[in-house]
Formats: C-alpha cells, sequence, structure tokens
C-alpha cells in the first residue's frame, strides 16, 4: 500500500475522527462495529493495529527444490522462512526427493521447532510447532544463557579432572543452543514488525534490539565454550601433563570468566548495573593473568606441539568470553537508563 493524506474531519460537535483505507479494512477482514488497537510510539507516530484473531491459519510459504539442489541451500532456505515467521513451508520438485534432501528436510525442521506435517514422494510440508502469543522473550534467553553457562561450567571441571566423558557431553549442547537461537529470533523479528504482539509479549522494538544483541552474543560464546571442549579432550587424550603455572592461570581464568558471564547476562535480565563495572574490569584481569605465563613454557614430549596449540586455543577463547561478558555488561547499563516513553 502507497502512503496517502486523510483529513481530519469533525463528527458532532466535540469529536474528530479520520476515514480508514478500504484496502487495509479488507486485508485485515474488519468492518462496521470491529476494534483496532491504537499505540503512541516514542517519535510521536501513531500505530493502528487490527485484534482480530486470524484464526491461527498464520503464514505459508512455497519453496520449489531443484532435483540436485546442495542441501546447504534447502537448509537456508527453510530456516529463512522460519525467521521469517512463516508457519507453513511447503517444499515440492519436480524429481523425487533423494533421500539425502529427505534427510535434510527432517533434520532442520528438528531444530527449528517444526515438524513434517505431510510427505510424498515429490512434496514436502512443515508446520511450526510455535505460538508466539504464549511465547516469552526473558525467559528463552534464560534457557539459552543456562545451557551455554553449562557447559562453561562442565568443561572446567573436566580440564581440572581429566574427564573427556564430560567434555565430549558438551559438544552435543551447542545444537540447543542453535535451535533456541533460531526461536528467538524468530520471536523477536515477530514483534519487530507486530506491536501488538509485543504488547502482549511486554516487549517493544528497542527491547528487540537489546535482545537481538544480547542472543547473538550468548550464541558465539557456545561456539568459544565449544571450541574449549574440543581443545580440552585432545589435551587430555593426548596424555602430556600441562605445565603446572599454565594450568592454574586457565583455569583461575576460566572460573572469573565463566562467573563474569553468568553475572552479566542475569544483570542484563533484571536491569541491575551493581556488578557491570567490576564485569567490564574483569577484561584487565584475564589479561594480567595471561601476561604472568606468556611466552608459554616449552611443551615435551610427543604431540606437544598439538598440546601447545589447543592450550593456546583454550587461552584466547576464555579471552573472547571474557570480553563478551564485558559487552553485555555494558548493554546493561544502556537498558538501564533507557527512557521508555508511555
Amino acid at each position: 500500500m502507497t502512503s496517502e493524506r486523510r483529513k481530519i474531519v469533525a463528527l458532532g460537535r466535540s469529536s474528530l475522527v479520520v476515514s480508514m483505507p478500504k484496502a487495509w479494512l479488507e486485508l485485515h477482514g474488519l468492518g462496521k462495529g470491529d476494534e483496532v488497537s491504537m499505540d503512541v510510539q516514542s517519535d510521536g507516530s501513531l500505530v493502528i493495529q487490527s485484534t482480530l484473531e486470524r484464526g491461527g491459519r498464520g503464514r505459508e510459504i512455497h519453496l520449489g527444490v531443484e532435483a540436485g539442489e546442495a542441501d546447504g541451500s534447502i537448509v537456508r532456505r527453510i530456516v529463512g522462512a522460519f525467521l521469517d515467521g512463516c508457519t507453513v513451508v511447503k517444499l515440492s520438485s519436480g524429481e523425487v526427493f533423494s533421500p539425502g534432501q529427505q534427510r535434510v528436510v527432517r533434520e532442520v525442521a528438528g531444530r527449528l521447532f517444526m515438524m513434517v506435517l505431510e510427505s510424498e514422494a515429490r512434496s514436502i510440508v512443515l508446520q511450526t510447532l510455535v505460538d508466539e502469543s504464549q511465547a516469552s522473550l526473558a525467559s528463552s534467553v534464560e534457557r539459552m544463557h543456562a545451557i551455554a553457562y553449562s557447559m562453561c561450567r562442565d568443561i572446567l571441571v573436566a580440564f581440572r579432572e581429566g574427564d573427556v566423558g564430560l567434555a565430549r557431553s558438551v559438544l552435543s549442547l551447542e545444537e540447543d543452543i542453535d535451535q533456541l537461537r533460531f526461536l528467538l529470533l524468530r520471536l523477536i523479528r515477530r514483534v519487530a514488525v507486530d506491536p501488538v504482539l509485543g504488547r502482549r509479549l511486554g516487549v517493544d522494538a528497542l527491547d528487540c534490539l537489546e535482545y537481538q544483541t544480547l542472543v547473538g552474543t550468548i550464541e558465539r560464546i557456545g561456539d568459544h565454550a565449544t571450541s574449549i571442549a574440543e581443545s580440552v579432550i585432545r589435551v587430555i587424550e593426548s596424555g602430556i601433563v600441562v605445565p603446572v603455572e599454565v594450568f592454574e592461570a586457565l583455569t583461575e581464568s576460566a572460573e572469573i570468566t565463566f562467573s563474569s558471564y553468568d553475572r552479566a547476562v542475569q544483570g542484563f535480565l533484571s536491569r541491575n548495573i551493581e556488578d557491570t563495572d567490576e564485569i567490564i574490569g574483569m577484561k584487565r584481569v584475564i589479561d594480567e593473568i595471561y601476561r604472568g605465563v606468556t611466552p608459554l613454557p616449552v611443551f615435551g614430549g610427543s604431540g606437544a606441539t598439538g598440546v601447545l596449540s589447543d592450550v593456546v586455543n583454550v587461552r584466547e577463547c576464555l579471552r573472547k568470553i571474557s570480553h563478551h561478558a564485558a559487552r553485555i555488561a555494558e548493554l546493561t547499563i544502556d537498558r538501564a537508563y533507557r527512557v521508555d516513553v508511555d
């Protein structure tokens, strides 16, 4: 629809009214006697939304799949449709879906809270299980953070105790973080374009920007935790003993870094800036600890070069997580001093 000007006219002695575009009313199925919601935005503009439920049909999209289309292309298009708020995704092909294509469609559906509604040789219909109106951004972020923080804690215990099994268990949790990231990004995008849903969930467009930054940061922390776990597994399996001063520096920095990350997220969710300066300052503490063991001592024994590389990776990942924690703390400060316009 194009922008258009409409005059405010008098109705009776004390009322002023403006007419609604017919095309907009038809689009939303509105007529005489129906209600709309009106929200004054922070810039003074007025947003008008339909309050009618649409029977839960949601949006549908049709994706044509080429016979030799790569798995990655299919995955990216399904993910894009999910993030864009589509409820039903219909895939069809002129040829029979290959076993690989069928497998990848089902795998990505499982990661995106979707189910296979219909399946034939040349078509597959996916339907989302997500009900945005019943979701909670804060609760979903808390779940995502809880998984990432548990990865961090388990890595530290695995490194201290030489527990390969515990370190391996961390690797499987990365997929859970990705799943929640997709869900949260879908919610954020939906709220950004639907003020009615935003009111229902208790968030606005500015909240969306802050939550999107937080979600992306937690996802990167999960990636770093996975990388640390992979390095810890290789170090333990090598049988090479990490020098005491290096081992102590890594475990101390891990304790500080992981604690700072947890406190940063808790502060964001509660808008509590009490610990933010301390969390931000922990970046310098981590740097001081590393300077104490730089350059790293020579590792002896067969495979020492590989172990040294993994130790360096652990060190750098911890440093990056501490920087991410500081970034969350800075975001919390901005969030706490935000001026909300009623």
